[in-house]
């Protein structure tokens, strides 16, 4: 015994159970830090998606004052809401604008003023006089929804509109269509510091792309070096010789720019490429083209209310982004602020989103429609592979023999489970699509798909539930002189039912955020009206988020952010039901 205690607790032995324990110690530590990089990566997917999702739950509305010419709209005054509804809204929408800031002048301006509201607002108000013909002839205050640049600009996605503080007095003096302004104090000095700034950051842009064209040269390099031929070695140098010269441009640029923002004084000309300054006075507002440390040039916006001269009651503001960089215009930008100042800009939150079918707008662009799509397709799904999955599972557990044929069965639905959705998709193209003839986009074909390729899931889930029914239930039952059937449908499926619940509600959430196997048999396809059956044309949430990401207007970001939200929503509530369901009705034999 002695011996046995003097082995245990000698320095061999002690020295073996710190080496345990330190890899014990280890194997906590990197199993803490999985779990924490894992954290880690959810938190900041779902962090990114819930803050681009937040641009999607407001949206905006400019109200102003709008004439409902009786003579453009009924002239026959009879009040019939066909008749109204043909009526030309869009050409009145864009004279009202015209009205209120009549210094746009020329086609391109006059663009950017009209796309200040949305394509759908004419619409909107044709629906508001046809359901109210009173309206006819009377000049209302009515709030048009804006357009996608006016949200996203009120929402600072094309950077903050920054105001200079003051202290001088403002001089004005007009030659033609041009001003000539000067402050007594160094006002317009801050300005140009800040345009300059802005040449900076250009410059920084333009050294960024230079490297990626250095990149370009020394490949381009090695694959001429590699050659295996002349023709392809003179190639390989002419393409790396013309990267080379796109890079020296850019750097010759990007040094320009450099030793422009570095000089002191300065007299830059404003064009798309810089910062622009604006000026807001007397009620109107300018843009500077030309800014020097003392004053420099500007053109009237909106027109000023009064003349000015010598006056200290004026705002001076700078862009954080060049005109080139961004989808708003400096022109846009003076009518929205001057709109804010007139208190005729209100965010409200966007029911639109939840109510409305899709739309190439954005601002127009609602889930409900895919909402209802995957509605339908969910209903078929279920409707199929329940009970098909369900009485698979029975008559394998319960009443198929063991041999060759049921192996080979239960071996191919294990492999059907792992088949990728996109050959579902092949197979409900070429078959039920191509063949059978069932509606393209519609419910119904997604709805078969998506059975067939949650059917495996069912039916192995609902499998391993009957299984887990104790055979001593069977026993009894045919004990009491119940028959096969009637201990298996009144007996085993009721105790076993909690599990292929749980089990079909995994599988449905997983149908739910299937994208592939619906592609393939177009419900990707832009669909307007929301679907009423399973045989209407329709899309699903996971295919409508894919449509969104992949549309270029930067409002759709948010939206398909949002659209994300939701669909997490449903997969998350799928799975919270399974699990109460499991925790409920869930027995311990």
């Amino acid at each position: 015994m002695t011996t046995l205690s003097a082995r245990h607790g000698d320095a061999a032995s002690t020295k073996r159970v710190r080496k345990r324990r330190a890899a014990e110690t280890r194997l906590k530590a990197y199993g803490i830090i999985a779990l924490s990089l894992a954290a880690a990566a959810l938190v900041a997917l779902l962090g990114s998606v819930f803050t681009k999702a937040g641009g999607a739950l407001t949206e905006t509305y400019l109200t102003m004052p709008i004439t409902l010419e009786a003579s453009e709209i009924d002239p026959d005054g009879t009040g019939d809401p066909k008749i109204i509804r043909r009526a030309d809204f869009s050409g009145l929408t864009k004279d009202m604008l015209k009205e209120q800031f009549p210094n746009a002048k020329g086609r391109t301006t006059r663009r950017e003023l009209y796309d200040l509201t949305s394509s759908g607002a004419a619409f909107e108000l044709a629906d508001k006089v046809a359901a109210d013909p009173s309206l006819v002839g009377q000049t209302i205050d009515y709030p048009f929804l804006a357009s996608d640049v006016t949200d996203l600009y009120l929402k600072g996605a094309f950077g903050e509109l920054v105001s200079k503080p003051v202290t001088g007095n403002l001089t004005l003096s007009r030659d033609g269509d041009t001003y000539i302004v000067s402050s007594t104090a160094d006002d317009f000095g801050k300005a140009l510091d800040r345009v300059k700034e802005g040449l900076t950051v250009e410059a920084a842009k333009l050294r960024g792309q230079a490297r990626l064209q250095d990149n370009g040269v020394v490949e381009f390099t090695r694959r001429a070096e590699a050659a295996d031929t002349a023709e392809e070695r003179e190639k390989n140098e002419k393409l790396a010789d013309a990267r080379a010269a796109a890079r020296d441009a850019l750097l010759a640029e990007a040094d320009k720019l450099e030793a422009r923002a570095a000089a002191q004084g300065g007299d830059e000309v404003l064009d798309e490429n810089n910062r622009s300054v604006l000026i807001n006075v007397a009620g109107g507002w300018l843009k500077m083209t030309r800014i020097t440390p003392n004053g420099g040039l500007a053109e009237a916006v909106v027109p000023m209310e009064r003349a000015v001269n010598a006056t200290n009651s004026w705002g001076l503001h700078t862009t954080d982004l060049p005109e080139a960089s961004r989808k708003v215009s400096d022109n846009q930008i003076i009518w929205i602020e001057q709109l804010k100042a007139q208190g005729r800009v209100d965010v409200v939150f966007n029911t639109r989103f939840f109510t409305a079918g899709d739309s190439r707008e954005p601002e127009l662009a609602g889930i409900w429609g895919a909402v209802a799509g995957s509605f339908w397709t969910m209903l078929v799904t279920f409707l199929l592979a329940f009970p098909t999955g369900v009485l698979a599972a029975i008559y394998l557990e319960e009443f198929a023999s063991k041999n060759k044929l049921t192996d080979f069965v239960e071996v191919n639905i294990n492999n059907l489970a792992a088949v990728p959705s996109i050959v579902f998709g092949l197979l409900g193209l070429s078959v039920f699509l191509g063949v059978l003839g069932v509606p393209r986009s519609a419910p119904l074909a997604g709805g078969i798909v998506l059975a067939l390729m949650t059917l495996p899931t069912i039916i192995i889930a609902a499998r391993a539930a009957i299984r887990a029914v104790p055979p001593s239930i069977r026993d009894a039952a045919v004990g009491l002189g119940a028959s096969p059937l009637q201990c298996t449908f009144h007996h085993v499926l009721p105790l076993a039912m909690p599990g292929i619940l749980t089990g079909t509600i995994i599988g449905m959430a997983q149908a739910l955020g299937e994208t592939a196997p619906l592609i393939m048999i177009g419900m990707v396809a832009f669909i307007v009206d929301i679907p009423g059956s399973i045989t209407d044309s329709a899309s699903v949430l996971p295919v409508q988020v894919f449509r969104w990401s992949d549309f270029p207007e930067r409002a759709f970001e948010a939206r398909t952010s949002a659209a994300i939200c939701v669909l997490l929503f449903f997969l998350v509530v799928m799975n919270a039901i399974a699990v109460i369901l499991r925790k409920r009705f869930e027995r311990r034999w």
